[in-house]
């Protein structure tokens, strides 16, 4: 944590930051020497001092190298292709200049991201501390305030956005009832504004939830779960945002995918096929957004069971990877399969069927060369097993 006066000395003092920044290692064999140097060269703020430059280490390419954070922020600040991806989203629907205001700032990077997307931004934080790095982070109007006790009138602002905390002392938080502030507690406080986005754990049960809800993952992992409110004029109830970078580009451009339930229901009749070339499992964005049915659908991909989340295709949609089907078997008879095929390493993905890869791997007892990949999923009510060629991209 850092004090007011140590952000503002932090924040008037750049150079001697990158002074020290270049003096230490910060690695734990270090701990002691980077403590001792950040002293010297800081005085009385070294400890503060110490404590930016390793947050923005740790934060490399989640946050520009200049702002001031401490770790905790760091780690919770939001993944900036999902903030830069929600401000453009928000900007489309309500167009540039609308009024949009952040209920738990902390150090901006959301209030960054809606400035830049050309929204009317403004934050508000409970943390003094945070307020300050956030300011002197975007040099946008930040205050301080409680999220409950709103220091603005809600109705006069197009859109609130919230991010509750997700980690206690405990670890990762799932109930919604304990999320700091709760979620129900701030739904009832911004039950009078035009439109409301709260930021989400991946792992929240939000069946609870009737207005629009949006899962976004980043490389093919899950990074939050949006719960915005009907009245934003979002459109899908529904939706899976996949962002994944674009390898070699220079200019960190991305790919966005999204599905969502526009189409309405699905028949299992109209979805369901036998095994075709490749198989893939889905994003995780896919799969928590309860859109399996609809992403096949969009890429002209089948499921193999109608309740499990694994879909078989003759091509790969760009960019996504899947397995090459060689041989489906009974599960009891894929060790046998492997080696007859020279396998010495293999992935193995499970779903439907309750087997332990680890151990399955184990009882193999492979001492081949040859790489192979093992899906084992359930179709009907029988466990099954498909040899595969390794991991390929499409």
């Amino acid at each position: 944590m850092l004090t007011p006066a140590e952000v503002s000395w932090i924040r008037d003092h750049p150079a001697q930051l990158a002074e020290l920044s270049a003096a230490v290692e910060l690695t734990p064999a270090t701990a002691v020497s980077d403590a001792a140097r950040a002293a010297q060269l800081l005085g009385e703020y070294g400890r503060a001092g110490l404590e930016v430059v390793a947050a923005r280490a740790k934060a490399a390419g989640k946050i520009p190298p200049h702002w001031i954070t401490d770790r905790d922020a760091a780690q919770q600040a939001t993944d900036p292709l999902v903030a830069a991806h929600r401000a453009r989203r928000v900007a489309g629907v309500l167009g540039r200049g609308a009024r949009v205001v952040d209920v738990t700032c902390s150090i901006g990077t959301e209030l960054d991201h809606l400035a830049r997307a050309g929204l009317a931004a403004t934050g508000f934080d409970l943390d003094i501390s945070r307020v300050a790095m956030a300011r002197a982070n975007t040099g946008l109007p930040v205050a301080v305030a409680d999220a409950l006790a709103p220091a603005f009138h809600p109705g006069n602002t197009e859109v609130v956005i919230a991010d509750p905390a997700r980690r206690n002392s405990t670890g990762r938080i799932t109930d919604p009832d304990k999320l700091l502030p709760p979620l129900g507690r701030l739904m009832e406080t911004y039950a009078g504004a035009t439109g409301f986005m709260v930021k989400c754990a991946p792992g929240l049960d939000y069946s609870f939830h009737d207005g629009p809800v949006e899962v976004t993952s980043v490389d093919g992992h899950v990074k939050e779960v949006l719960l915005a409110s009907s009245g934003l004029g979002l459109g899908a109830r529904r939706t899976a945002t996949l962002i994944r970078r674009v390898p070699g580009s220079t200019t960190g451009r991305v790919q966005v995918d999204t599905i969502t339930d526009a189409a309405g229901e699905i028949a299992d009749a109209d979805i369901v096929t036998a095994p075709r070339r490749f198989i893939i499992d889905p994003d995780g964005a896919v799969v928590r957004a309860g859109l399996v049915r609809h992403y096949a659908a969009a890429h002209g991909l089948s499921m193999l069971d109608p309740r499990i989340a694994h879909v078989t295709g003759d091509r790969l949609p760009e960019g996504t990877t899947g397995f090459e089907i060689i041989e489906q078997v009974p599960i009891k008879k894929a060790g046998r399969a492997l080696k007859a095929f020279g396998c010495g390493q293999v992935e193995i993905l499970v779903r439907g069927v309750d087997v332990n890869p680890d151990r399955l791997r184990a009882g193999f007892k492979l001492k081949g060369s040859r790489p192979f990949a093992l899906v084992i999923t359930r179709i009907g009510r029988t466990g099954t097993a498909f040899i595969c060629h390794p991991r390929t991209t499409g």
